[in-house]
């Protein structure tokens, strides 16, 4: 582990800062009508290619081996993923696989517990775990203890050192877009601030309601070892990712809604990866499994109240 340098803390404080300051500049516009259909499907694509990086490509296929998928698709999904602007490959992946292996403990890299008491603890941990941590935490897991795989992967190595150069392609992608549909510069633009920024800021702070909200509040069913919760009315912009406390009872499953009513865009989109030939060895928890991890928490209330 090491420290974050001074640059790397302004770095993360300005991809912050940048996509809210652009969202509250787009207001206006949206509130004038300023905004045209096509910057809003430019918007819609992008948050799409680069969310589903985040929860298909960072998270079950990367982080937790939910599937196997063709190299190529591996490196397609880690680019996606970078474009989001959560970190490199590597470092989102090593961070990830820390918070769970010390979830809502000492060591875990944005839990919302265990900073105080009373009000002003639950709003300083739900902070730290929105925001907070990017500022201190972020990218310090060791990337050789808990992402050798990616380590050892040359290709993977490449698309790392690459990041700031994707997180270029993911602004420049919806300018481009915008200049060829229009034909103008002010359509590139306007695209720019949508696709891009914009894009940016919904992605980043849905990803992050995961880090907090689904560690504070919501349902859970199973057994775990942590706080984890099940946050339904986010489960369609985060892509299926707010079945969280579905995520840590079985974190290698790749489909996080577990129940026929639990949308899982994500898990949707594997399954058809999966009946094409993209996706291979899928991880999937049957549903006696399911019945055994609800059943243990049962019977462990029933004897803590005997």
């Amino acid at each position: 582990m090491h420290e974050m340098t001074r640059t790397e803390k302004t770095v993360n404080i300005l991809a912050v800062v940048l996509p809210f300051a652009a969202t509250i500049a787009a207001i206006p516009l949206l509130w004038n009508q300023l905004v045209s259909a096509t910057d809003l499907a430019i918007l819609v694509a992008m948050y799409l290619i680069t969310a589903f990086g985040i929860t298909i490509g960072y998270h079950r296929l990367l982080t937790h081996r939910a599937f196997e998928t063709p190299r190529a698709m591996r490196y397609a999904f880690a680019v996606m993923g970078s474009m989001a602007v959560q970190g490199s490959v590597i470092a989102w992946v090593a961070d990830h696989r820390k918070h769970h292996a010390f979830s809502d403990e000492d060591g875990d890299p944005h839990s919302p517990h265990g900073h105080g008491g009373g009000a002003s603890g639950v709003l300083k941990g739900l902070w730290h775990a929105h925001v907070g941590w990017l500022i201190d935490g972020h990218g310090r897991a060791d990337w050789y203890r808990y992402a050798p795989d990616l380590m050892e992967d040359p290709g993977m190595r490449r698309i790392n050192r690459a990041f700031p150069a994707l997180v270029g392609l993911g602004l420049l992608l919806p300018f481009t877009a915008g200049l060829l549909i229009t034909g103008t510069l002010a359509g590139g633009l306007t695209a720019l601030l949508w696709g891009g920024f914009v894009r940016v800021f919904f992605v980043h702070h849905v990803t992050w309601s995961i880090n907090s909200i689904c560690h504070f509040m919501g349902t859970r069913r199973f057994v775990t070892d942590d706080e984890s919760r099940n946050v339904f009315w986010l489960s369609i912009l985060s892509l299926g990712e707010s079945w969280h406390h579905n995520h840590h009872a079985f974190p290698r499953s790749a489909h996080h809604g577990l129940r026929w009513w639990e949308v899982d865009i994500s898990g949707i989109v594997i399954a058809g990866m999966e009946r094409i030939g993209l996706a291979r060895n899928v991880v999937r928890i049957t549903p006696e499994r399911q019945e055994q991890r609800r059943t243990a928490g049962v019977r462990r209330v029933s004897l803590a109240q005997d």
